[in-house]
């Protein structure tokens, strides 16, 4: 009885903790707000100056519009014009860029092409998201991803990911399975019936590739950051198992590994999210470990609220210079300061966290596209 009583009092402490968290953040993201630009944009950070990068206003927008949809605070009026000022970042074969990026300040993979092809479906992925989250109607644009229909395409893809970076993989994987899927969803019957039969060959070949023993992919899974980031980026490619209803190869192994992860503080915005999304999508399944993944997040959720600023962003991390992902002599800002970015991460490891302890407590509208923000729980508003 005592137990329950403490449990009791510590749940109050945690809700209302988040309830104030969010009125913070909202009131934050209002302070980002460009409405000159388009009615829901966003600077990135109070860093950002938009004249010298107007280019980031896109991820500063796309970010800030993930958020407030997720906690539930993205308003309606103005979404048609946010959605029309979305899609003129967008080429004719339906790839996103930020503006301003180019071949001599990107750096991400040896090979050029590869390069652009992680950060364009990076920005693809996310920008969707959010026009989704504005529009869950609109059909995308998606002739560039039409050629991995074909399962020899996609075979030839698949040779070329480079294993020694499981983290930067996982990305690739679950952007390129996002634009399958969503081809499924809004193609013909013929390009249906394509991108079921090009999902269910990759999920084939990963199975194939997937480490036994720790349910992850990589080269090296026997280093302390080795394994860190294979389970960083496995957390991205499960999003198809999840997504499909099916049962994910291994997850007992991986989720062991990702409970001996420090839960009392805080590591960074991506890390964080990996480690919530991993272990509340395994809570679900594997009965057995529901007690210490439980209490492994309420020890999470406890770090992740008392990191917040006191401008009520959240920062990645705490020391160091942030730049965009993959554009190396670009846009730059000390790290330890609120941005978009790492707000809405860190919001999506605490909704999800919040969820699994307390179901349908707060109407938190996940992502329904796979990719960093979607739960299996999802629930449209």
């Amino acid at each position: 009885m005592h137990d329950a009583v403490v449990r009791g009092t510590e749940d109050d402490r945690l809700k209302a903790g988040i309830l104030e968290a969010r009125e913070r953040t909202v009131r934050w993201l209002g302070t980002l707000a460009e409405p000159k630009v388009a009615p829901h944009a966003h600077r990135f950070s109070p860093a950002h100056d938009p004249a010298r990068w107007p280019g980031m206003l896109l991820p500063g927008t796309y970010n800030a519009v993930h958020c407030l949809a997720l906690l539930g605070a993205l308003p309606e009026a103005g979404r048609a014009e946010t959605v029309a000022w979305l899609e003129r970042h967008r080429r004719p074969d339906g790839i996103f860029r930020v503006p301003g990026m180019a071949d001599d300040a990107v750096y991400k993979r040896p090979d050029l092409a590869d390069t652009w092809a992680y950060i364009d479906f990076h920005v693809t992925n996310y920008t969707l998201g959010a026009i989704e989250m504005l529009d869950p109607a609109r059909a995308p644009e998606l002739a560039f991803a039409r050629p991995y229909l074909d399962t020899a395409r996609l075979d030839a893809w698949l040779a070329r990911r480079d294993w020694s970076d499981p983290w930067q993989e996982g990305n690739n994987l679950v952007n390129l399975a996002s634009f399958l899927l969503l081809i499924a969803r809004f193609g013909d019957p013929a390009d249906t019936r394509r991108a079921e039969t090009a999902i269910d060959h990759l999920l084939a070949r990963l199975e194939a590739a997937q480490n036994p023993a720790t349910g992850f992919w990589g080269d090296d899974q026997t280093s302390e950051i080795g394994l860190l980031h294979a389970m960083a980026g496995a957390m991205h490619a499960f999003h198809l198992w999840y997504v499909l209803g099916r049962p994910l190869p291994h997850q007992a192994e991986a989720t062991a590994y990702t409970l001996t992860l420090p839960t009392g503080r805080t590591i960074s915005a991506c890390i964080d999210v990996d480690m919530a999304d991993l272990l509340t999508h395994a809570a679900a399944t594997l009965t057995d470990q529901r007690a210490p993944i439980e209490a492994a997040l309420r020890q999470k959720l406890a770090a992740l609220l008392a990191a917040q600023n006191a401008d009520g962003g959240f920062a990645d991390i705490d020391a160091g210079t942030l730049r965009f992902d993959g554009w190396v002599r670009g846009y730059e800002e000390p790290q330890g300061i609120s941005n978009t970015f790492a707000t809405w991460f860190r919001w999506i490891a605490i909704a999800m966290i919040a969820d699994l302890l307390w179901p349908r407590w707060h109407p938190w509208r996940f992502r329904r596209m796979i990719g960093i923000g979607y739960a299996r729980t999802t629930r449209l508003a």
